[in-house]
């Protein structure tokens, strides 16, 4: 009996360090954490903690996501953008919205995309650009561009590049 409760004293010392910075809990010597909760603390200038403020505490929290293009892709292949979340969610996924714009047009050179993206667990998501056969005809040598811009969403924070772009060749 006891092993057993030693292995049960083990197990919830474990559990309890692996829970501790989720939770964000530090005593001190009177057993009052040393960082109140969000919603409680008082910005420095007085005013309310929203999420959307840059000196809340929730901000410095939660992940920034950029984007990046993987490079121009051919007509009739697919090109693709990868997003990147630091730091990644340990227990989920996340949707990021964003804008699609530049000289392609959506159905004509490429099949339109849909926001917003999915950026699972790894902390990585990728938006797939699928290109068409160029409608124009052959005589017309012309590139045109996609750029996908990333907009601000519950959650997460947009990081610098915010924007990329790839470029549809004949």
């Amino acid at each position: 009996m006891k092993n057993r409760n030693t292995q049960l004293t083990a197990v919830l010392f474990v559990v309890a360090l692996a829970l501790a910075p989720i939770v964000q809990a530090a005593q001190q010597p009177g057993g009052i954490p040393t960082r109140p909760p969000a919603n409680e603390a008082p910005r420095p200038d007085g005013g309310p903690i929203s999420a959307a403020d840059p000196t809340s505490p929730q901000y410095e929290q939660m992940p920034v996501i950029i984007i990046n293009s993987t490079g121009d892709v051919r007509r009739g292949k697919t090109g693709s953008f990868v997003l990147d979340m630091k730091p990644r969610l340990m227990f989920g996924a996340m949707f990021v919205n964003f804008k699609v714009s530049g000289t392609a047009i959506p159905g004509v050179d490429y099949v339109a995309l849909v926001s917003p993206a999915y950026i699972g667990q790894s902390g990585y998501g990728t938006i797939l650009v699928q290109t068409l056969p160029d409608p124009r005809g052959s005589s017309n040598r012309q590139s045109y561009s996609v750029v996908i811009t990333l907009d601000p969403g519950l959650g997460y924070v947009i990081g610098q590049p915010s924007s990329a772009i790839m470029w549809i060749k004949p």
